[in-house]
């Protein structure tokens, strides 16, 4: 319902033709089935309650739609469409098991490998006078991607996914709102930057990023992430799995693959992923995963 209003918002039923032709390429359709919450759609239900299913597809065309619709560039809107290309199943539990825990950037360097071996996707870019260098370096695009605190589509879309999905402090008008309300501004690095034209709506979005750093910042998340990280790893190290089938397999095949192995000490990691309760994490060390700050701009000037 959230995730649907959110996309009516965004006028996806009028994408332009020019992005709507990549939207079925395989690289692109391999995150229909790639969980946005990093693997956590299978976990204990006691300490996660989803409000809705939201995959990595989802965030790429939303993020996509978001550029487009502040910027109406056609580079910059693929290079928003792909820049979640290169996840991995599980997501940015794969960054735990690279004890990646601050930037959570270890899959990227999969990002051109994926891209470059796409020939429909360079066939496509032909039709549109592009090349593959034109829009496979999303962060070329700071309305795409900048650096914390600022505010970007990626970051943007992030908050509100989130929000709908997982923390379940934004409501239908709070979308209105905030798309209603987004602008385009120079910074002080006269870099584009998406800002606000009132306080209100920026506050909110500062308020929703607030609970999700929270929420990644609890024992109960990151036991979790950090457990579904040792049943990859080790998995990976028996050889039942290796690291490219993570791109290979979608996470459904790919648990299902796991709870189909005869290993005593996988099933029981693997019971206890789908089992544990919060009251049961106690002496757990927390990562010191990256922060989540935010400090957007409203009418020219950065608020906190």
């Amino acid at each position: 319902m959230y995730l649907e209003y959110y996309l009516k918002k965004l006028d996806y039923q009028n994408t332009p033709y020019f992005l709507a032709k990549y939207l079925n390429l395989p690289s692109m359709t391999r995150l229909r089935e790639v969980g946005y919450f990093c693997g956590m759609d299978y976990a204990s239900k006691d300490i996660y309650k989803f409000r809705e299913h939201i995959t990595r597809y989802d965030h790429s065309l939303t993020t996509a739609l978001l550029t487009y619709k502040l910027t109406h560039d056609k580079k910059a809107t693929i290079a928003a469409l792909f820049h979640d290309v290169a996840t991995p199943c599980f997501s940015h539990v794969i960054d735990y098991m690279n004890k990646d825990y601050d930037k959570q950037e270890s899959t990227e360097e999969y990002h051109q490998k994926i891209m470059s071996k796409d020939k429909s996707l360079k066939y496509l870019l032909s039709l549109d006078n592009l090349k593959l260098e034109d829009i496979i370096n999303y962060k070329d695009y700071p309305i795409v991607d900048n650096n914390r605190p600022k505010l970007c589509a990626d970051r943007l879309d992030g908050i509100i996914l989130t929000g709908i999905g997982w923390t379940k402090n934004i409501e239908l008008n709070d979308i209105d709102n905030i798309i209603d309300n987004i602008i385009i501004e120079k910074n002080e690095d006269n870099e584009n930057e998406i800002s606000f034209k009132d306080e209100k709506t920026a506050k909110k979005i500062i308020e929703i990023s607030n609970t999700i750093d929270s929420y990644c910042h609890s024992k109960e998340d990151n036991y979790m992430m950090e457990l579904l990280a040792k049943i990859t790893k080790y998995a990976i190290l028996k050889k039942y799995i290796s690291y490219d089938d993570l791109y290979k397999y979608n996470e459904n095949e790919l648990f299902g693959l796991l709870i189909n192995i005869n290993d005593s000490i996988l099933n029981e990691y693997l019971i206890e992923f789908k089992t544990k309760k919060s009251s049961q994490i106690n002496d757990f060390t927390l990562p010191k995963v990256k922060s989540r700050c935010l400090s957007p701009i409203v009418n020219g000037n950065r608020i906190k």
